[in-house]
């Protein structure tokens, strides 16, 4: 039932870094150009010993002046022609790098964005929105600016350090062993100070999706903070996970504050040992002054790499922190799946049964809905009645395997709603929740969400069914109307009634009706009811039933207690047989019923 992680598989960030093989072309043409800079980086070193050494050579014997001028001039315009050509492919790395890294996050927002499209609502009652989202966004980018900065950085820091040891142990062998030793130590300081800052750094991202989750639910329960006056103890909220995030990144700070100091010390023992040892063999008479100075430049390539560590570090540690949060997403595996040889659920006739089913939710103890058995023939209106937490919800969610029952078998059609693919099954099956829920777009387009191939007639004809087509035509813009955010455009019943013109469009054998008039008035239920029940003819629909049109129509009645069925029949049958019926209906349904009268 649980979604839960799968197998162990690699480390996060390189699994990250493997997604650069569906940009192999740009990643190919800046890691080239790379190496192209970074040779003619190491080119430089050499023209300037060259240089050093004709100036000495003509300043020693003047009848080669000439000779040395000739030669610091072609050596200064290779210089030259050595920093153009790194600048250019200088450009072409780093665009490369960005337009590399920016498709990187182009299929990770879009693995995650499928990955969450498929998880299964067990998921979801156990993660948050603002976790999820800041996991799509902030996240990702940390991981492309490590892609586009720090993955580029650690290869051209590897490159000119190889680069420049070999050269500097061909050129003086014993000088370069003087700073091999800080090389380890480097690396030792690298491995801790990343191991340190990457929990640090996960930290850091748990706080900031908290802080995400609340700025979310305000914005989204906006009226309700100000209808409550609640804004003073909102922003509370707000400034105690601000500041549990800002602690945190301190926290982060203050190991970096001591890094970088770190890595300029060995940078700056390794250049004072140089200039202690090296100096030894200029007055030894062993090293000349361009060998000195084309050691140190070359010197300068190996401790480069030393002080962009920290940098370093810094975007790797985000990076495996945001990756690790990154494949949680991506490696979820949802309850809710086919099986391996699930088929294709053929157009049903609408018959619907439970046989002994039990279903509790992840987490909880006590079941929600206890040995449930009933059957609807094709074309039957069942009405579920019953106290708040009874099961009427969980009974509607397990017809279109929103959830899966924990024991027992829900049928449609007498076929085991796990042994047919989810979406057969769910594309056969009209649904109106509790809870409206519209998209941003035009009125048009919502009606048409399941079926946006659907024609302007038969939009505007559901409509109609719905009793939604003479309010959406007083607008101005009639169908193309925004709805706006959620659908804040609309009053409750307006949206009510687009939600049911929407599962009427996909004409469907089995509708599902949560609540779907709570938020209507009698005259606009009425007129409702009175399509619904045109329109429901030969389909089978279970609605909750919340007014008494919907038992008095319904064929059966199936009265839920703690989870349990406890009494099933029509009206008249119940309210002769069945004191609990009688009783809600009494309580909860007489004021209704005097309505109708």
């Amino acid at each position: 039932m649980q979604a839960h992680r799968a197998p162990a598989r690699p480390a996060g960030l390189g699994r990250a870094i493997g997604y650069l093989r569906n940009q192999r072309g740009a990643a190919a043409l800046a890691y080239g150009a790379l190496v192209v800079a970074t040779l003619a980086q190491l080119a430089v070193p050499q023209l300037v010993q060259n240089m050093l050494d004709a100036v000495t050579a003509g300043t020693a014997a003047g009848a080669a002046v000439d000779v040395a001028e000739q030669v610091v001039i072609n050596a200064a315009l290779l210089i030259v022609a050595f920093a153009a050509m790194r600048g250019i492919f200088s450009f072409v790395q780093s665009f490369m790098a960005e337009k590399t890294s920016q498709g990187v996050a182009f299929d990770l927002r879009n693995a995650i964005f499928e990955k969450v499209q498929r998880l299964s609502f067990s998921y979801y009652d156990q993660n948050q929105t603002g976790q999820l989202m800041i996991r799509a966004t902030d996240d990702v980018e940390r991981l492309r600016t490590f892609i586009a900065q720090g993955l580029i950085l650690t290869v051209q820091s590897f490159l000119l350090l190889i680069g420049a040891l070999i050269v500097l142990a061909l050129t003086n062998w014993p000088l370069t062993l003087v700073i091999l030793p800080l090389l380890p130590l480097a690396l030792v300081l690298f491995m801790v100070f990343g191991r340190l800052s990457q929990p640090l750094f996960a930290i850091v991202q748990t706080r900031l999706s908290a802080l995400n989750a609340i700025l979310q639910e305000n914005l989204a329960g906006i009226k309700v903070v100000k209808a409550f006056a609640r804004e003073p103890y909102e922003a509370q909220r707000f400034d105690r996970a601000a500041t549990d995030l800002m602690e945190q990144q301190l926290r982060v700070n203050r190991i970096f504050s001591v890094l970088f100091p770190v890595v300029f010390l060995i940078a700056q023992i390794g250049q004072a040992a140089i200039l202690y040892f090296g100096g030894a063999q200029i007055l030894n008479g062993t090293l000349d002054l361009g060998g000195y100075q084309k050691f140190s430049l070359y010197l300068v390539y190996v401790f480069f790499p030393l002080g962009q560590l920290g940098f370093i570090i810094a975007l790797m540690a985000q990076a495996a922190a945001s990756a690790g949060r990154i494949f949680e997403v991506l490696d979820a595996t949802s309850d809710i799946t086919d099986k391996p040889d699930a088929q294709e659920l053929p157009p049903i006739q609408g018959q619907l049964e439970f046989r002994d089913v039990t279903f509790r939710y992840i987490g909880g103890n006590e079941p929600v809905l206890q040995n449930v058995s009933f059957r609807a023939e094709p074309g039957q209106t069942i009405a579920l009645l019953g106290a708040t937490g009874s099961g009427k919800t969980s009974i509607i969610n397990l017809v279109p395997r929103f959830y899966d029952a924990s024991s027992g078998t829900v049928l449609i059609d007498n076929y085991d709603v796990r042994d047919v693919t989810v979406d057969s099954l769910r594309s056969q099956i009209g649904i109106v929740l509790q809870e409206t829920n519209l998209f941003s777009g035009t009125i048009r387009d919502n009606i048409a969400f399941g079926r946006s191939e659907a024609s302007d007639e038969a939009v505007v004809a559901a409509a109609t069914a719905a009793a939604a087509h003479d309010f959406i035509v007083a607008f101005p813009q009639g169908y193309a109307t925004p709805v706006g955010e959620r659908g804040v455009t609309l009053s409750g019943g307006q949206k009510q009634r687009i939600a049911i013109a929407r599962a009427l469009l996909l004409n469907p054998r089995l509708l599902i009706l949560d609540d779907s008039t709570s938020s209507v008035d009698l005259l606009t239920e009425q007129r409702i009811q009175q399509a619904l029940d045109t329109l429901m003819q030969g389909r089978t629909s279970i609605v909750i039933a919340q007014r008494i049109s919907t038992v008095l129509n319904a064929d059966q009645i199936l009265v839920l207690e703690r989870g349990r069925l406890v009494a099933q029949g029509t009206h008249t049958e119940l309210m002769e047989d069945s004191p609990i019926y009688a009783e809600i209906y009494s309580s909860q349904l007489v004021g209704d019923a005097e309505k109708h009268l």
